[in-house]
């Protein structure tokens, strides 16, 4: 009998391991959502993320950003959004709103990442009344790029810091490429210049607790008769994106000398301008009213979805992808500036003048009011823009008009604040 035992017991134990494996834990999967070029390379920091974390699996789904906003307004009617994602900016006010994200703050208490970690003007975009919804994962500002070879045969060696100098640098630039020259580009349909040069003169934008336009008010009429001047004055042509055929063809050609765009441009400047102009290029702060002036805040950010079965490991994946080394190298794949400032030490971003300026830049920032209907709003002011620009309106009455139609736009939100008002004085 002992013989026996022995052969059964031999037998069992192999087989009561093998119980156990089968009920062991499966590894987490997750689901995340990224867009356009940063959908197609984020995988690559994943693979490492998964081999940090072989309990974590992550699969990476790339959305196009043209089909983005209304596939996850879709995903949350429908249920059906990932674990984890990206963000633009400018949407995390509205999918806030719509209580689709998940609140950080009790990850940020206990996950070694603060403010004071990135730049703060990028950071005030993931927050909405108090409550922090996105880490920034990639940045983005506006400033001036130009040609310096221009700039130096008008007499200026660099680029003026304040608006009555820059306006004197742009009045020369005129006088000296003549006749169908112009000193800068400004889109007649877009919004960056008439809004960051109301940041720059303390304009809200928005009153009364976002539930209001503030365009007549002194601070943005005094930058909207600023921005007009340039036109005015015949500094800026007046026209679109649509009319015209190449912006980097008119750059060369000295149709213009400067305009004011973003990041992405650095990239396209070095591939579409030719040999001769690489070493005449360069960037510069943006003018403010006395000295160098704040720009608008963008970029992209990694959000928790709201309903996800799986916080801890969402989380892990948003702190790596948030570790200074990872987003040098999310900066080397895709050419998105770091919003981690301590990923600016690294040796390759503080050597290139041209990309420092905007880690300068960068420390000057301001967000654009946190309401959902801001990409609505923005539209509306460079339309309202546009038709001062042309004559088609004076600029009080396009202000007037501007300021009624986002007052209708805010209509339900001062209807939820009155009666949030009502509420609390009840209570």
């Amino acid at each position: 009998m002992r013989r026996v035992w022995r052969r059964l017991l031999a037998l069992g134990v192999p087989l009561a391991l093998s119980g156990c494996a089968h009920h062991a834990a499966a590894p987490v999967t997750l689901r995340m959502w990224a867009m356009g070029r940063e959908g197609e390379v984020v995988g690559e920091l994943v693979r490492d993320f998964e081999r940090e974390h072989p309990d974590i699996r992550v699969h990476v789904q790339q959305i196009p950003w043209s089909a983005a906003h209304e596939k996850l307004l879709t995903a949350h009617v429908g249920g059906s959004l990932p674990d984890v994602g990206q963000l633009g900016n400018s949407w995390i006010s509205e999918f806030g709103t719509l209580r689709a994200l998940a609140p950080l703050d009790p990850w940020l208490a206990n996950g070694g990442l603060a403010r004071s970690d990135y730049f703060g003007g990028i950071w005030d975009t993931n927050v909405l009344e108090g409550v922090t919804y996105g880490l920034p994962w990639y940045v983005d500002t506006r400033l001036l790029f130009y040609r310096k070879d221009l700039l130096a045969r008008a007499g200026y060696d660099a680029m003026p810091t304040d608006w009555e100098s820059w306006r004197r640098c742009l009045r020369a630039l005129k006088a000296r490429g003549g006749p169908r020259r112009y000193a800068i580009f400004l889109p007649t349909n877009e919004w960056t210049a008439p809004v960051v040069l109301g940041l720059q003169a303390g304009s809200p934008l928005l009153a009364d607790g976002g539930t209001r336009g503030a365009f007549r008010e002194p601070e943005f009429r005094r930058a909207f008769d600023f921005y007009l001047d340039l036109f005015r004055e015949g500094l800026a042509p007046a026209i679109g994106f649509n009319e015209i055929a190449n912006k980097y063809q008119e750059l060369e050609r000295g149709t213009f000398a400067m305009m004011i765009t973003g990041p992405w441009e650095l990239g396209e400047f070095a591939r579409r301008l030719p040999d001769s102009l690489q070493s005449q290029w360069a960037t510069a702060l943006m003018p403010g009213p006395t000295g160098p002036g704040v720009s608008a805040a963008g970029g992209s950010s990694l959000v928790m979805f709201h309903g996800t079965k799986h916080p801890e490991a969402c989380w892990e994946l948003m702190r790596f992808l948030s570790r200074p080394e990872q987003q040098v190298r999310f900066w080397r794949l895709t050419g998105d500036l770091p919003a981690r400032t301590a990923s600016w030490a690294d040796s390759v971003l503080a050597s290139d003048p041209r990309t420092r300026v905007f880690g300068d830049q960068l420390l000057r920032t301001a967000p654009s009011p946190m309401v959902p209907e801001w990409e609505e709003i923005a539209t509306r002011v460079w339309e309202q823009a546009d038709r001062a620009i042309r004559g088609a309106a004076p600029p009080d009455s396009a202000l007037a008009t501007l300021d009624r139609l986002v007052d209708r736009m805010l209509e339900k939100r001062r209807w939820l604040a009155a009666r949030r008002a009502t509420g609390a004085r009840k209570s």
